[in-house]
């Protein structure tokens, strides 16, 4: 969370349900089958279950999975578990109230733990997404493993990328993908690398004796370029084919102006067609070389 905290927009800068509804229908024309949406945290928008139900309805739609940080979500999983959702990823940094504190500003972690357990009780797919950061939850790293032991779930650690809205960026990542895994194997010296799954932007391990798995994202150093078949839509309505990039189609525009389906899937094929080599050459391709906006905008 930045510490002037978010900017709140009017809500005709933000595209509407119906909006993204259509934008749904016409990405699973041209080939989508899987769909996420994302937060920080989806619930805060009204409404929310609602449009979820909708999108399940679309035939073409085989995946429809959630990204947040649990603090409004435990109310909502009776009626997730209802429609099918297909997995749920739990933002969460760490398990200490200080330092969720610290690193969230906000005293909501018995809200995302009490989301967590109900999740389990549901039997609703967890992935849990920790990303790690020099001086604020590296010791966080082997206590969030444990969480694998019996729950049967995944944790992913997630190396810290620049998008913190200050416009910073290091030099050199300290806990990189080999720090992370150098960690856990000081626990578990019997960890494995397995095989990945086609298109993964993780690295996956397995610890001897844990239901669960581990897997580490290289968000930082970008390793996973050549495999990543994802694209990202903003609330705004700006298509992202990289998290590094500025930008690369301002469809809310598109639909707004009256585009046609086809228009709009001739648009979005361009700009994934025209999408940069890797992470690397989309941040150089950045007219603001020195500003990163804040993870809270983008999608966690």
């Amino acid at each position: 969370m930045p510490e002037e905290g978010i900017k709140f927009l009017p809500r005709k800068e933000l595209l509407s349900y119906e909006e993204m509804e259509r934008l749904v229908h016409v990405a699973c024309q041209a080939g989508i089958r899987k769909v996420r949406i994302t937060g920080g945290e989806p619930f805060a928008r009204r409404d929310m279950i609602s449009f979820l139900e909708r999108l399940r309805k679309i035939p073409a739609l085989e995946e429809l999975h959630i990204t947040t940080n649990g603090v409004l979500t435990e109310q909502y999983i009776d009626k997730l578990k209802e429609i099918n959702i297909s997995s749920i990823n739990l933002s969460l940094d760490t398990l200490d109230p200080e330092r969720f504190l610290q690193i969230t500003r906000r005293n909501e972690l018995q809200s995302v733990l009490n989301t967590f357990d109900k999740l389990l009780a549901a039997n609703i797919p967890v992935k849990i997404n920790m990303v790690v950061m020099d001086g604020k939850n590296t010791q966080d790293i082997i206590p969030m493993a444990e969480m694998a032991r019996d729950n049967g779930i995944s944790i992913r650690y997630i190396e810290e990328m620049p998008f913190n809205g200050t416009g910073t960026s290091k030099a050199r990542l300290l806990w990189d993908h080999g720090a992370i895994l150098n960690q856990l194997k000081s626990a578990y010296p019997d960890i494995s690398k397995v095989n990945d799954p086609r298109h993964s932007t993780a690295y996956h391990y397995q610890i001897p004796g844990f239901s669960g798995n581990i897997g580490i994202i290289a968000a930082y150093t970008r390793t996973f370029c050549g495999s990543c078949n994802r694209i990202r839509v903003t609330s705004q309505g700006t298509l992202k084919t990289c998290l590094y990039d500025h930008g690369a189609l301002d469809i809310k525009t598109l639909l707004r102006n009256g585009a046609t389906d086809q228009e709009l899937i001739n648009a979005i094929a361009g700009a994934i067609g025209n999408r940069h080599k890797d992470g690397w050459a989309a941040e150089a391709s950045r007219t603001q070389k020195d500003h990163h906006e804040s993870m809270s905008t983008i999608g966690g």
